[in-house]
């Protein structure tokens, strides 16, 4: 199944995505959102007659982020091999965990905007785990997709200069507004495998990442399971799992994002989101 919701900023309705169709779930839930799937939101749409509700052509409409103001948006950095050789950095032992704002989210196609006097603003492009169920203190990795709604695509925008060159967490070069890009729709867990999928992102038609999630230094499980140590996990809280070789801070010297340039993710059996990057005004 697939899941998103579409319709202008401040008015999106959850859908249901069958082919070029989505299928307008508001009669049966309020939203896709922690307190919804907290109860029982995705049973009761998995459950229902879907055939006598209202659809439209996903053709036009604007695509929302697919769960309504998600309380945590979790990132694990330096989580793929190629990624790692390309920045000079040690492997980790344990997964790096840091967090970004809750508002740098934004539907998949909005605008990226870059940061008054920013010169240092990067792509990554990262498969995004969705929790579908409280989880605390797993015994093990197994128990993980237990607790997995599903996967999207993430467009994790960073400005390297605050994120490096001023001190403490990765967490301020991560939060300004619509620095996470997220969508277009959540395809369940039971849809998809996460292990093995293509991951790429284009910058105005040239491709600059392109690699596969099995390059993945912890997997899926494993990096829900390891966070569920010390943090618990909601229902819609996003996890960003990192990102591939290829990034603007790995060439020499770094080519970053500006203004005017159209930037394309996408990640195989998800599907694609394209975001125009504009300066602040």
């Amino acid at each position: 199944m697939r899941i998103a919701r579409i319709g202008g900023v401040g008015e999106e309705r959850p859908v249901v995505i069958e082919g070029d169709e989505a299928i307008y779930v508001d009669t049966l839930i309020s939203d896709w959102s922690r307190q919804s799937l907290e109860s029982g939101s995705l049973e009761r749409v998995k459950a229902a007659n879907l055939s006598t509700l209202p659809r439209t052509s996903i053709h036009g409409h604007r695509y929302g982020a697919p769960i309504f103001r998600p309380t945590k948006v979790i990132c694990v950095g330096l989580n793929y091999l190629g990624h790692i050789a390309e920045t000079g950095a040690d492997t980790p032992k344990e997964p790096v965990i840091f967090m970004k704002a809750p508002d740098s989210i934004v539907g998949p196609n909005d605008d990226i905007v870059i940061p008054p006097g920013s010169t240092a603003t990067d792509y990554e492009v990262e498969l995004a785990i969705v929790i579908g169920k409280r989880a605390l203190y797993l015994e093990n990795p197994d128990q993980s997709p237990d607790c997995i709604l599903g996967y999207t695509i993430s467009q994790d925008v960073s400005e390297r200069h605050w994120q490096i060159e001023r001190s403490g967490q990765w967490v301020k070069g991560k939060s300004f507004p619509t620095f996470n890009p997220i969508g277009p729709s959540i395809v369940t867990g039971d849809s998809i495998d996460p292990n093995n999928l293509r991951l790429w992102c284009e910058v105005d038609g040239v491709m600059k990442q392109d690699s596969r999630t099995d390059d993945l230094l912890f997997g899926i499980n494993h990096i829900v399971w390891y966070i569920s140590q010390f943090m618990e996990l909601f229902p819609g809280d996003i996890i960003n799992t990192g990102t591939p070789f290829g990034v603007g801070l790995g060439f020499k010297p770094p080519v970053y994002l500006h203004s005017g340039q159209v930037v394309r993710t996408g990640i195989e059996g998800i599907g694609e989101i394209i975001s125009r990057v504009i300066d602040y005004k």
